[in-house]
């Protein structure tokens, strides 16, 4: 299974406008983040976990030319807004797009892409295939997702297992239940927003403690804010296991 990370950044990343400090004003590529997304090559198929403001560019970056479905963490913009550019591989694929999300998800998208969903389509409109989610694991093309159900402040949203691969963002708590899910993952993905408190997020001392008890052989952080401090800096700080992620970094898992 091979794992790229489309974008590791949020809304409140880089660069921000006016912003003089030391991560938007840095020279390294691994402080440039796109909104936090993944992909995922598994079994000779193709998936994407959300399809953020950046998608369009982040599957151009990655020269992504197979696409067999997307699926939903949660229903913010940050996460959803580039849905609109699978209409590129419906045109490619000559096939509906499956996408898979909770109710709550697939309701939001349908209110924000309504030309997507209407009963008489517009010419060249996405092709959209929903898969409502209900908190049970899943196959998509074969491949087995389970669920991990975390809070985001008191917004539910799912991380998933595949394999031996937990990846979860926008989060600030795992109730016990499920981390039992996510133990004996190789590798864990996890959000790390800063090292300040934050009312939706776990900050970088939480994830760290959160990594440390899930105990994968290697944690990577993400949907990381300009406020966490410049990616080599901060890499530094961390235990041996666990990594900032950036853009376009791959993992053969």
């Amino acid at each position: 299974m091979r794992v790229t990370f489309l974008g590791t950044g949020t809304s409140q990343g880089v660069p921000v406008i006016g912003c003089s400090c030391e991560v938007c004003t840095s020279l390294d590529f691994r402080d440039k983040r796109l909104r936090t997304s993944i992909h995922i090559e598994v079994d000779n198929k193709s998936f994407v976990i959300d399809t953020g403001p950046d998608f369009r560019q982040q599957m151009l970056r990655e020269h992504i030319q197979q696409l067999d479905a997307v699926i939903f963490t949660h229903e913010h913009k940050d996460h959803t807004a580039g849905l609109d550019d699978i209409r590129a591989f419906n045109f490619k694929q000559r096939k509906d797009m499956p996408i898979y999300g909770r109710e709550q998800v697939i309701d939001q998208l349908k209110r924000e892409f309504s030309y997507a969903f209407s009963e008489k389509k517009y010419p060249g409109v996405p092709q959209i295939k929903t898969k409502e989610l209900t908190g049970e694991p899943f196959e998509v093309e074969g491949v087995k997702f389970t669920p991990i159900e975390v809070l985001h402040y008191k917004l539910p949203v799912y991380g998933y297992r595949i394999k031996d691969f937990t990846y979860i963002t926008d989060a600030n708590h795992i109730p016990e239940e499920q981390k039992e899910k996510i133990k004996g993952s190789k590798t864990l993905v996890l959000n790390a927003l800063q090292k300040d408190p934050h009312i939706s997020h776990f900050n970088l001392q939480e994830a760290i403690e959160v990594a440390n008890e899930l105990e994968a052989e290697n944690t990577y952080f993400l949907h990381i804010s300009h406020k966490l401090g410049p990616h080599k800096q901060v890499a530094e700080e961390l235990p041996e296991s666990i990594h900032l992620a950036y853009d376009g970094l791959s993992l053969d898992i």
